[in-house]
């Protein structure tokens, strides 16, 4: 027993960087790309160039409707990511088919669909950069840089093979696939490690534990207003409609923000909640988002009365 003690600790002395572990080649280049995402996230020399974008494209895209709509408020998910399939997935098979002969035409039509497709792709993409949070928008700067140079080097590749040169259209067409693969990897980093445009507020359902857990006696909810109360550490508000009672979770799925202190509107019939933040809208009724930027709903927690206590649990 105690001879392993020695083993397990020089065990973990590796694994947190002493003698192999982190220094071997494998650890070293994941340690160099994620110490390259890290400084790119603090580069505050982009919101140079990020800050006025924000604010140009969100003039450009003009009416907060359209913007809604581009975010994918109406489908209830992001759009841009729903997209993204298809200019890949095109590409991806263009390039298979530049590997084997006699599929010339087959790949070029492929590239030129793919193309064609990003040009929405992009379109939404930026839409929802806009609103990012600033060290989001960094490395969705680059994120969007690299799919730009992709997109060009695809355009590129077709004008090439539409002079006969079809040796340089391929060379473009898979340096545009290194480019828009690199443009993914940095997709992937803004969603899974940043969680840029992802419902914020799931997370804190992982901290409710099972089972009906009591909130309020009804009688102390007042009509048509919000209060807030907590469920174990998770805050969550209740809005009453009559004997209909709504509990919801009380971070803003689209950045945390504080719905307790936003305000009811009427939309379409429908009492809702508006972010005091960046005003997305959610149903008081069901949590269906009504407006964005959030594309994605609010969780709203199953209820009932009992003896006169509002009761809650997991959905």
């Amino acid at each position: 027993m105690c001879r392993g003690v020695p083993r397990q600790a020089g065990r973990v002395a590796r694994l947190r960087g002493g003698g192999k572990g982190l220094s071997d080649p494998l650890w070293g280049k994941q340690g160099a790309v994620r110490k390259l995402l890290m400084k790119l996230e603090r580069a505050a020399r982009l919101d140079r160039i990020s800050d006025p974008l924000q604010r140009g494209v969100n003039r450009a895209f003009g009416p907060k409707r359209i913007r809604d709509a581009l975010h994918g408020v109406w489908l209830g998910h992001p759009l841009h990511p729903a997209l993204v399939q298809l200019p890949i997935g095109a590409w991806m098979s263009a390039a298979v088919l530049d590997a084997m002969p006699g599929q010339e035409r087959a790949a070029r039509k492929l590239i030129a669909l793919g193309t064609a497709a990003a040009v929405p792709t992009g379109i939404t993409g930026l839409n929802d950069w806009a609103s990012l949070a600033r060290e989001q928008r960094r490395v969705g700067l680059v994120h969007a840089l690299s799919n730009s140079i992709g997109i060009a080097c695809y355009v590129g590749s077709l004008r090439a093979r539409a002079r006969g040169r079809v040796g340089l259209g391929r060379a473009l067409a898979y340096l545009g696939l290194t480019a828009a693969t690199g443009g993914a990897y940095l997709g992937g980093h803004l969603a899974y490690k940043q969680a840029a445009a992802v419902n914020q507020s799931v997370p804190t359902l992982r901290r409710i534990t099972e089972g009906w857990h009591p909130l309020v006696e009804v009688d102390a909810v007042p009509e048509g207003k919000l209060i807030r109360k907590e469920l174990g550490e998770v805050p969550v508000l209740i809005y009453r409609n009559g004997d209909q009672f709504t509990v919801m979770l009380a971070r803003c799925a689209h950045q945390n923000g504080p719905l307790e202190y936003g305000k009811i509107i009427s939309s379409n019939g429908h009492a809702c909640v508006v972010c005091p933040w960046h005003g997305s809208t959610y149903r008081l009724s069901d949590g269906a988002v009504a407006a964005g930027p959030a594309a994605t709903d609010q969780q709203v927690l199953r209820s009932r009365v009992t003896n006169g206590t509002l009761e809650a649990q997991l959905p």
